[in-house]
């Protein structure tokens, strides 16, 4: 089935931004807002965002993909993932406006952008539903305790290191000034203008509490940052209540990269994202 896809053009302020709305035949009452996270546009790493765009489109469900200002072919100056609020409103205005009928949208995102769309989505009734992958949930403790839980424990059950190590292949005074530089971030205390402007984590939490909608989490099992939120979860208590709240569901792919890089992958995501809308 093909797709006869539209392009958008729309104002956010002074700037006009561009973007791409993956269409249906019939009725569609609730739409997907894909999220573009990280220095890049809506095609997504290895065109994941208009392919999921087109399968989701598919199966009955509008699509819609753009680009932040400073960002793909949107004009304004480039923004950090935590000061879009007004691209994402000016992003759903405009597919609510191609779309009529559309009466609420789901935002759907990746690392950052699923950051982004967490502390967004509570200030927008028309947001029902978040899906988050990979969320980024980054602090610099954060980062050295799950590369240390992780990236290096992994490594002394990997033959090739000790191989490596064996045969004087390895930087082992390098990788032992990492592991020390690892342990002093993951234990230091956060600075006075970090504690007053609140952490990531903790934005992030308030922005789902809040949220009066349904959330899909999926996680990439052979992730770093996907192990972080969940290593960071998993050991704070108010996330494990929010977490296993009915408004939540969460899925993981134990072997899949940061960016569900293999076709199968990709599908399942896929899979799973129009199965859960359709759940509700």
């Amino acid at each position: 089935m093909t797709i006869d896809e539209q392009a958008l053009t729309f104002s956010c302020g002074d700037d006009c931004l561009y973007g791409i709305l993956s269409p249906v035949a019939g009725p569609c009452a609730r739409g997907v807002l894909i999220v573009v996270g990280g220095p890049q546009y809506r095609v997504g790493s290895n065109r994941q965002f208009t392919l999921l765009a087109r399968s989701l489109a598919r199966q009955g469900i509008a699509a819609m993909r753009f680009d932040y200002r400073g960002m793909g072919d949107s004009q304004g100056e480039p923004r950090t993932f935590d000061s879009v609020d007004d691209d994402l409103r000016a992003a759903i205005d405009a597919f609510m406006l191609a779309v009529p009928g559309m009466r609420e949208v789901v935002l759907w995102g990746l690392c950052d952008a699923a950051s982004a769309a967490t502390m967004y989505a509570a200030s927008d009734p028309r947001v029902s539903g978040l899906v988050l992958l990979n969320p980024w949930v980054r602090t610099a403790d954060g980062l050295a305790k799950t590369t240390l839980r992780h990236y290096y424990r992994d490594r002394l059950f990997d033959h090739v290191f000790w191989r490596q190590l064996l045969r004087g292949q390895l930087d082992y005074r390098r990788s032992l000034k990492s592991i020390v530089k690892l342990t002093r971030d993951a234990f230091a205390v956060p600075s006075a203008e970090q504690a007053s402007k609140g952490n990531l984590p903790d934005r992030m939490h308030t922005g789902m509490r809040e949220f009066q909608g349904r959330v899909l989490i999926i996680i990439s099992g052979a992730d770093l940052t996907g192990r972080e939120f969940c290593d960071l979860t998993a050991a704070t208590d108010k996330w494990k209540r929010l977490l296993d709240s009915p408004k939540v569901l969460q899925r993981r792919l134990d072997k899949a990269d940061h960016t569900f890089s293999r076709r199968a992958w990709r599908d399942e995501v896929a899979q799973w994202t129009s199965s859960w809308l359709r759940s509700w």
